[in-house]
């Protein structure tokens, strides 16, 4: 009986003590597990600190980068310009060694060959005195007066043109609407083009090409006029035969207006009693009017002047004999007005001549034709079809 007690007493002890083994194992294995999240704890605030310090360096980073790319545009652009100086500088230099060349080379032929020289210039003045032989034969009238207006219609688009042929007597109207279109109207006479169902009265002439601007001409049964798309091909087409007689490139033009305040028109083509010219601008010229005298048979060019015009506020011109009036106005629309005169043969002096001021009537002219067999222009006024009367005299009473 007493061993029985001692055996009971015994696992009783050995059970109390393994108790407090385990309890002790288990708060030893807590203690390690929460020595674990905190070291675990530690290890993701340090991986989010290395985070925002990584972020905030590549914000600085990236500000750098756009600081430096805005510093590379702006070098670009300086060494751009730079380049481009330097470009302008080397054409400039070569243009200078061209001269110098040019005017080195040049005394040693002028002492070899001062014959050549002097026959040279013997041509050219020839040539300049044929050339006013041929201007001067055909009349000596000069522009004093506009001295009536007359509206006759007022049909079609804000701008275009309308015209007689300027070669002959014919009563053909021929009317071209708008500054492109390849369609154009004739009539056999006005009573038929100002009759209220004038459309119908009309022959459609469909052209192989569009014009360009309203400064279109017909002379002697053909109609020439820029050539829509290019910048200075000129067409000569035959009414009747409905066929392109002849086409040229006429040089310097259609890069700029030839008037300010008609931007559509590069070329404008005239005619006067000495036959086909050609109005334009050439931007080396500061922009200042050129006419050329066109040979309207073989379309070639006879001779240019570089007239002292201004095409600033110029809004049409026509020529008289030979001599240039240039239509002026305010570009917020004004009273027409010439007050730059040009004569090819320098019998008018332009400083002497007085501003001519069209009927009073506040607006702008698209285009204006001289017809020299009527003594009348042509001219196109807000969509309006206008005849204006012109005084004439003889320009040797001006002198």
């Amino acid at each position: 009986m007493e061993s029985l007690r001692s055996a009971f007493l015994a696992v009783f002890i050995i059970t109390i003590i393994a108790h407090n083994l385990c309890a002790a194992q288990d708060d030893d294995m807590i203690h390690y597990i929460e020595r674990r999240f905190l070291t675990l704890e530690g290890r993701i605030e340090k991986c989010d600190q290395d985070l925002r310090q990584f972020v905030q360096e590549f914000r600085t980073l990236s500000r750098k980068m756009m600081s430096h790319l805005r510093d590379l545009s702006i070098s670009s652009a300086t060494h751009t310009s730079e380049l481009e100086n330097l470009s302008a500088r080397v054409e400039r230099a070569e243009w200078d060694i061209d001269y110098v060349e040019s005017a080195s080379s040049s005394k040693p032929c002028l002492e070899m060959h001062h014959t050549l020289v002097e026959e040279r210039l013997k041509e050219e003045a020839e040539e300049k005195r044929n050339i006013e032989r041929k201007l001067n034969s055909s009349c000596s009238n000069m522009l004093t007066g506009i001295k009536s207006v007359k509206m006759v219609k007022k049909a079609g688009d804000t701008h275009g043109s309308w015209m007689k042929d300027s070669g002959n007597d014919s009563q053909e109207i021929y009317f071209l609407n708008g500054p492109h279109n390849n369609v154009l109207l004739e009539f056999p006479t006005i009573d038929d083009f100002t009759d209220s169902n004038y459309t119908q009265r009309a022959r459609n002439v469909t052209l192989p090409f569009s014009w360009q601007g309203a400064g279109q001409i017909l002379h002697k049964g053909f109609l020439f006029f820029h050539m829509e798309g290019t910048r200075n091909e000129i067409i000569k087409y035959d009414i009747q035969k409905s066929n392109v007689t002849g086409r040229m490139l006429l040089p310097g033009a259609g890069e700029v207006p030839v008037y300010q305040l008609s931007p559509f028109n590069k070329i404008d083509l005239a005619a006067d009693e000495q036959g086909v010219w050609a109005i334009h601008a050439v931007p080396s010229m500061d922009e200042n009017i050129v006419i050329t005298k066109i040979d309207y048979e073989n379309l070639s060019i006879e001779h240019v002047w570089n007239t002292s015009c201004s095409s600033t506020n110029a809004e049409a011109a026509f020529l008289i004999c030979g001599t240039l009036y240039v239509v002026y106005n305010s570009p917020s629309g004004g009273r027409s007005h010439i007050e730059c005169v040009y004569d090819t043969l320098d019998i008018i002096n332009r400083f002497e001549t007085s501003t001519i001021y069209f009927p009073k009537r506040y607006s702008s002219h698209s285009i204006m034709h001289y017809n020299p067999r009527e003594k009348q222009l042509y001219s196109w006024d807000d969509g309006y079809q206008i005849i204006y009367s012109v005084d004439l005299k003889r320009k040797i009473e001006h002198t």
